[in-house]
């Protein structure tokens, strides 16, 4: 039978400082562990994967990058400088964008409004200062054809376009601010086929275009697509670091699903002889 792998700490590149790195880094909630020894590094032009299935820690691993909450143990460092963030803001002033699942957008409001939400150009003085609609508008329309995005119309309610095309705006919104670091919260999670690949897409895009990529999913075919670094994270603990060139799909599909857990599940599963048919006189004769 073959075993689990032990945990292994993320490897080093080149010698390379991280845009990101978390160091062993834990978080207590009272007595609960939520995230325990988690170790990864994020760097320039390269995607994170991390995998783990509901309850894993993502969601908090997400909240420690993003700034929503402080880590309790080991070290945590942006472009090799050790910090505990205290908000998101900080982490925005520090280049981390995160776009959640459920994405902070007004539905009703057009593309172009959304893109700059909160962040809206004004032109003129005094009384006379009011937005800067054209500009919005056409800065929208060019980042989202630079990011290989083409919509109808930048005026249409964001509400009108499919998952895949709100995440993929969110996505080039974060590049324009000037991200240095993405992290991008199982951003194909409630899409179909079609539509996760376009995101992905856009995805490796933000990667060309030489932003860290952190991608929080529980799919590793969606992973291993896209992915230069893969973590693995189970019940709060890291259970795997691996780059793409040591590790194969069915492999990390396998370290995933539990590896030799699941092999002992399928053994337990296994339907039982039947006692009227171990070759013995039927009933008949």
């Amino acid at each position: 039978m073959t075993t689990t792998p032990e945990k292994t700490a993320p490897e080093k590149t080149d010698g390379r400082t991280a845009l990101v790195e978390l160091d062993d880094v834990s978080k207590y909630y009272g007595n609960i562990r939520a995230l325990e020894g988690v170790s990864l590094e994020v760097h320039a032009g390269e995607i994170t994967c991390v995998l783990g299935d509901n309850g894993a820690g993502k969601s908090t691993l997400i909240k420690i990058i993003a700034g929503l909450h402080r880590h309790d143990a080991g070290g945590f460092r942006i472009e090799g400088e050790d910090v505990s963030l205290n908000n998101p803001r900080e982490a925005l002033d520090r280049g981390i964008a995160t776009v959640y699942q459920d994405l902070a957008v007004v539905p009703l409001m057009p593309v172009w409004r959304n893109f700059f939400l909160g962040s809206e150009p004004t032109k003129g003085k005094g009384p006379f200062k009011r937005l800067d609609v054209e500009k919005m508008r056409a800065t929208t329309r060019a980042e989202l054809l630079r990011m290989g995005i083409d919509l109808r119309d930048v005026d249409q309610p964001i509400g009108t376009l499919s998952g895949g095309e709100r995440q993929c705006v969110a996505i080039a919104r974060a590049v324009y601010f000037g991200a240095k670091v993405l992290v991008l919260d199982e951003p194909t999670a409630a899409l179909g086929v079609k539509q996760s690949g376009v995101v992905l897409k856009y995805v490796a895009a933000a990667r060309d275009a030489g932003l860290g990529v952190v991608l929080i999913t529980h799919n590793p075919h969606h992973a291993y697509l896209v992915g230069d670094r893969f973590v693995l994270l189970k019940r709060g603990t890291m259970t795997g670091s691996h780059l793409r060139s040591d590790i194969t799909l069915d492999e990390l599909t396998r370290q995933m699903a539990g590896g030799s857990e699941l092999e002992e599940l399928s053994h337990e599963l296994q339907r039982a002889p039947d006692p009227g048919h171990l070759g013995g006189p039927s009933d008949k004769e």
